[in-house]
């Protein structure tokens, strides 16, 4: 049986780029290379996280003034137990909580935790970019006064795909009733350190910010930071769920690895930036050079996101995948219906940057050849099948809720029956449905199951995605008797 150790090492050999994360890309650049020797428990002078008081407080402290925070905390089990703890914290048994529906598995499985009863916010559509976009303050707005009896907010930004909300005024709405809002900015670690990139959410008032510094910073896999301010948030709680939560036994190599990041920023911020501030404007206005292939980007965005759209042009996103990983060796962090991303950091170097605009170019310039090539009518036709797919893929269904997770997850064995995804519209899901990457699930315990949900599932499916959460494929298990 092959080691997985081996089966890294080869690939640690290989010509294959990543503009996946984590955001250290494999390059030892920003830090020495982390062995077996440092790998310690909590001996006399090297602190403890659950109660920091020396090296590891000091090292928290400094987190929180280079990320303008209040406090903040080391999280050696990724962004997943801060948006946890931070949920957890944030409310009671049986509250009310307003998400955005895009929004990571984490939250739904804090709303479980916590028998929590959900509103969610929908984000507005881009049909031409035909992509999830920004949770709108007006959405905020209305929700909020149609349940006075909310008792916090959540929402992504930037999303997965880079989008990024108007944080500023959907934190002035949400304190207007004296609520905290928490943001998952896994993806944004590195937002507020050049000016080429927006502010990041503590800046704009969020009260508690979830950051995986793994994603978009040199760390390591696993690594990110909680922050708190103001006085909406109960820390008091919120750290203690963080303590029940977070491993007793945290890893000396994660923690440093958080340590050394932040003394990165603190240090060397226009050592990382600059240069690759200057490598991602270059490589932007080369793609956008692309005359089938599209860059997409909303108004307000990271930029950092590569995100290239095959919309129209025959191809779906996961061939276009294929394509850039079996040919070019660049692999791609995901793929979607239409488009791919591909991740940068301030880790990716000029060789990767040019790999990356070679290939898409090329790839841009063979499509032109083929549509002369091929006759008009056949390329029409070819086209309309690949955006049938595309049309069906990418929004969020409206499922109804029934009732919640909670209640959901309850139901006995016996009460509940396997069935096929096409037998289940009308049915109450007793299990979630994500589509992994990005971690969203289009089905959720408790909510009757729509064609829409359905539709997707089996578009999702037919192109190669993973759904995860099913206990067997192309199956749910539901309710009884409904």
């Amino acid at each position: 049986m092959e080691r997985l150790y081996d089966r890294l090492s080869a690939y640690q050999a290989s010509d294959y780029y990543g503009f996946h994360m984590p955001g250290h890309k494999r390059q030892a650049s920003w830090g020495d290379n982390l062995p077996f020797g440092i790998d310690i428990t909590e001996i006399e002078g090297f602190d403890d996280l659950h109660h920091a008081s020396g090296i590891l407080k000091d090292a928290q402290e400094l987190t929180a003034r280079v990320y303008g925070a209040e406090e903040s905390r080391f999280l050696v089990n990724g962004s997943t137990v801060g948006i946890l703890s931070a949920i957890l914290g944030c409310t009671k048994k049986g509250d009310k909580i307003l998400f955005a529906r895009q929004c990571h598995k984490s939250v739904y499985h804090a709303v479980y935790l916590n028998e929590l009863n959900p509103v969610y916010l929908y984000p507005e559509f881009d049909e031409d970019l035909h992509l999830n976009t920004y949770i709108s303050v007006s959405a905020v707005k209305t929700a909020l006064m149609e349940h006075s009896d909310i008792r916090a907010v959540v929402i992504v930004s930037p999303t997965y795909d880079g989008v990024i909300s108007d944080v500023e005024g959907i934190a002035a709405v949400v304190h207007a009733y004296g609520i905290p809002l928490i943001v998952d900015e896994a993806h944004g670690a590195h937002l507020g350190f050049h000016p080429y990139f927006d502010k990041n959410a503590l800046a704009k008032g969020a009260d508690v910010v979830i950051h995986s510094v793994h994603k978009t910073l040199p760390s390591l896999t696993q690594t990110a930071i909680l922050h708190v301010q103001g006085e909406l948030a109960d820390r008091r709680r919120i750290f203690r769920y963080l303590d029940m939560l977070q491993s007793s036994s945290p890893s000396y190599v994660l923690m440093a690895s958080i340590d050394n990041c932040v003394h990165l920023l603190a240090e060397k911020r226009d050592e990382m930036f600059v240069p690759y501030v200057k490598r991602l404007q270059e490589a932007r206005a080369q793609l956008k050079q692309m005359k089938y292939l599209k860059l997409l980007e909303t108004e307000h965005y990271d930029w950092s996101k590569i995100v290239v759209s095959a919309k129209g042009v025959g191809l779906s996103g996961r061939e276009l995948y294929r394509i850039l990983r079996v040919k070019y060796h660049l692999q791609m962090e995901m793929a979607a219906g239409t488009y791919v991303i591909a991740m940068t950091s301030v880790s990716d170097t000029d060789e990767g940057f040019q790999r990356l605009v070679k290939a898409f170019l090329e790839i841009d310039s063979e499509i032109g050849l083929k549509n002369e090539q091929m006759n008009v009518g056949k390329q029409m036709a070819l086209n309309d099948v690949v955006e049938a797919m595309e049309d069906a893929m990418g929004r969020l269904p409206k499922n109804p809720q029934v009732m919640n997770s909670a209640r959901a997850l309850e139901i006995p064995l016996e009460e509940t029956e396997m069935v096929l995804w096409e037998e289940s519209v009308g049915r109450i899901s007793v299990e979630y449905a994500y589509l992994y990457p990005p971690g969203s699930p289009l089905i959720v315990p408790g909510e009757q199951v729509t064609e829409e949900a359905v539709s997707l599932l089996q578009d999702y499916r037919k192109v190669g995605f993973s759904i995860e959460g099913l206990e067997k494929d192309d199956y749910l298990r539901v309710q009884k008797n409904w």
